[in-house]
């Protein structure tokens, strides 16, 4: 498998571990260093992301993954999820890998919708 491919296979697996609420699948994919970043200027590690941004799936009925780009050891992802309520949301997340770990993930929040329209995203 090309590292390209590969880099993009683990982003997918990374997802389907979300739905599935296998936190541990996602945990042994990141590394030790692992730092989180969004736009409100968190910078947290590995510990504090599971700690603050890990909660059950149940509430997510899908993730459509737009598409992928890998560059070397960096990638984008663009996605929108959807959440059992009708709500959803498009993100994009910069992935930028150690190896086959993932070393840090910075998430550019987007719009969200709701049948259709855009919908004012609470903080």
């Amino acid at each position: 498998m090309a590292a390209a491919d590969n880099k993009a296979e683990i982003i997918r697996a990374i997802f389907a571990a979300y739905l599935a609420n296998d936190r541990k699948t996602v945990e042994q994919t990141f590394s030790e260093e692992f730092c989180f970043n969004t736009p409100y200027g968190e910078g947290i590690d590995k510990p504090t992301y599971f700690a603050r941004c890990w909660r059950t799936s149940d509430w997510i009925s899908r993730h459509e993954i737009e598409r992928i780009m890998v560059d070397g050891p960096e990638a984008y992802v663009t996605y929108r999820c959807v959440a059992r309520d009708g709500k959803n949301f498009r993100n994009t997340e910069f992935f930028v890998f150690d190896g086959d770990k993932v070393k840090r993930v910075d998430v550019y929040f987007g719009p969200s919708y709701l049948d259709g329209a855009l919908v004012r995203q609470e903080r």
